[in-house]
This record gives C-alpha cells, sequence and structure tokens, in this order.
C-alpha cells in the first residue's frame, strides 16, 4: 500500500491507524493504512484514472443541509444498555441498516442515537473510501472535510480484543479517547489494531457498500472522496 493510502482515517485529527502513517479522519493503524480524524485537509493523492460511472440506483441527495449543531460535553446517558436499537441510513446510494450494540458500548451508542435524534448526520456527505489494504466508507463530518465534529468527545469502548470484519461500524478517531461523530463502515473484511470503538453491525446494505467502494475514488487513488457522491439524506436511530 502506498503512503497516500496509509493515512489517518480520522476526524479532526483523529486517526484510524494503519502501518505507515495515520489515515486522517478514522484513525487506525492496520497494514499499510490508518484511519483517522484529521483537523485539516488530507494528504495529496496519486494521479490514476478517475472512475465516473455511478453505482446504479444511487440518485441526487434529498433537499436540505447539515445543520452542525456543537455542544460542549458529551449527551447524559440515557439508552437503555440491556436494549436492542438499530439505525437506519438512508444513503443516495441505498439503505444501510445497522445493530447497535448498547451492551458493549453504551456511551458510543447513546451519542450516536443522540446525534441521530438531533438530525445532525442529516444531508451529510460520507467524504472517504479505501480501496486497499483497508476497505472503509468513512462517514459522519458536516463538513464533508474530515475535520469536523459535533464539538464533544467521548471515551473508547469494547477495544478488548476488537476485530472489523465486513460489516462493521466502528469509531473514527485522532487517538485515544477522541471519538465525536465520524463513524466508519466495513464493506470487506479488514485487518486494524483494536483501536477504534466497534458499536454496531451492518445487518442489511453491504451490498450498497460494496456498490460505492466498486465505483472507486473521485481522483483514481485508492483513498480519497468517493467518485460517485454519497450523501446521507436522513439516519434514523431507535429502539427495538
Amino acid at each position: 500500500m502506498s503512503e497516500v493510502q496509509a493515512r489517518q482515517l480520522g476526524s479532526g485529527r483523529r486517526r484510524l491507524g494503519v502501518p505507515w502513517r495515520t489515515l486522517r479522519v478514522l484513525g487506525v493503524l492496520a497494514v499499510g493504512a490508518t484511519l483517522a480524524v484529521s483537523a485539516a485537509g488530507g494528504a495529496s493523492a496519486n494521479p490514476g484514472t478517475v472512475r465516473e460511472k455511478a453505482p446504479a440506483g444511487c440518485h441526487a441527495p434529498a433537499a436540505g443541509q447539515p445543520n452542525n449543531k456543537q455542544w460542549t460535553v458529551e449527551p447524559a446517558l440515557t439508552i437503555d444498555a440491556n436494549a436492542g436499537y438499530t439505525a437506519t441510513l438512508a444513503t443516495t446510494c441505498g439503505a444501510v441498516t445497522i445493530a447497535l450494540d448498547a451492551a458493549r458500548a453504551p456511551h458510543t451508542v447513546n451519542s450516536f442515537v443522540f446525534l441521530a435524534n438531533e438530525q445532525y448526520y442529516d444531508h451529510t456527505k460520507c467524504h472517504r473510501i479505501t480501496t486497499e489494504g483497508i476497505y472503509v466508507l468513512q462517514c459522519g463530518d458536516p463538513t464533508a472535510t474530515g475535520t469536523g465534529g459535533p464539538g464533544y468527545r467521548f471515551h473508547d469502548e469494547n477495544l478488548a480484543d476488537a476485530t472489523y470484519p465486513a460489516g462493521t461500524v466502528a469509531m473514527a478517531n485522532s487517538g485515544p479517547d477522541t471519538n465525536g461523530s465520524q463513524f466508519f463502515l466495513v464493506y470487506q473484511d479488514t485487518q486494524l489494531p483494536p483501536n477504534y470503538t466497534p458499536f454496531g453491525r451492518v445487518t442489511a446494505g453491504l451490498d450498497v457498500l460494496a456498490s460505492i467502494a466498486a465505483a472507486g475514488v473521485k481522483d483514481g487513488s485508492a483513498d480519497g472522496a468517493p467518485a460517485v457522491d454519497v450523501v446521507l439524506d436522513s439516519v434514523a436511530a431507535v429502539r427495538n
């Protein structure tokens, strides 16, 4: 994997490290790539062939703009950690359904549910796709730059022996205990160190993620903005 593909996957300089150097908005350190949240733009990409054909089923985003609300502290814990919660991402390329793991990641699920109920994720663009080394779609930044967040941070959870097989949904970060709003969806088995809080799994829509990945990266590299714009028209999170 190239050095560019090894940048952080994070948010506001949160990283999902990958061996060579941290990836900006997710912040994950794994075989040749990183997932992190960055405070400023990402690394330049290698030139390549840009794929312009959008996946079947993609459509123009619904009218509206991210509200980009901000808070100074993590929301109070109001979910029931013993209950099940489901999130539905209505993307411009299809719906993705996620079973949220409140028992193992109560603060993370509580934050996600809070932000969804505040319509924080509505009209936000998924700003990153990686197609080599690690296989993730990164979303949750209302600025679509990899630097945005809700204004608060909260601690890591569920990291003991954490793995990231296809279908995993986990938090991007810029280091320990720097979680905010950015998250990533794993569309193909991915090797990452246990540094990113897993808080759910995709139960429907993995084919949607695979189709977005198959369209490639906008600049033809293996790590950058998706070739086709992927917008979260709405995100709903409900107790089962």
